[in-house]
């Protein structure tokens, strides 16, 4: 691995968030200014193919990526803002891994991705 790709290794094993390329390229490049966008694309390509990397779409257009061993969560994104709230549910897992026994499976993996709008403080649901 090159001095580059280990820029971009560290800044995503250091992501506190969910980068696309663009903030990648713009976080690498301040610790190596010798870094280009194409080096970038490269470098999340092949951490891609070798499964260290995922791509997630939360829509904007524009793919952000998380690495693999980040643990199983999922995602609530914020349509307005577009910040990604990552959040795990034993309840959810629960009643995912029922839903699958019924159908005579076990289950292997899900995603589950939620796109909500912050609601304005003090409204409760019941209130809408």
């Amino acid at each position: 691995m090159t001095g580059q790709r280990r820029v971009i290794a560290r800044v995503l094993s250091e992501a506190e968030d969910h980068p696309d390329v663009e903030e990648l390229y713009r976080r690498s490049a301040e610790l190596d200014r010798n870094i280009s966008i194409a080096t970038v694309y490269r470098t999340v390509r092949l951490l891609e193919e070798k499964g260290i990397l995922e791509r997630r779409d939360f829509g904007g257009g524009r793919a952000r990526y998380e690495p693999t061993e980040h643990g199983h969560h999922h995602h609530l994104i914020d349509v307005e803002s577009g910040k990604v709230i990552e959040f795990e549910d034993a309840e959810h897992e629960r009643v995912l891994h029922a839903i699958a026994g019924r159908l005579g499976f076990d289950l292997v993996s899900h995603r589950l991705e939620l796109f909500g709008r912050k609601r304005p403080r003090g409204l409760a649901k019941s209130d809408e």
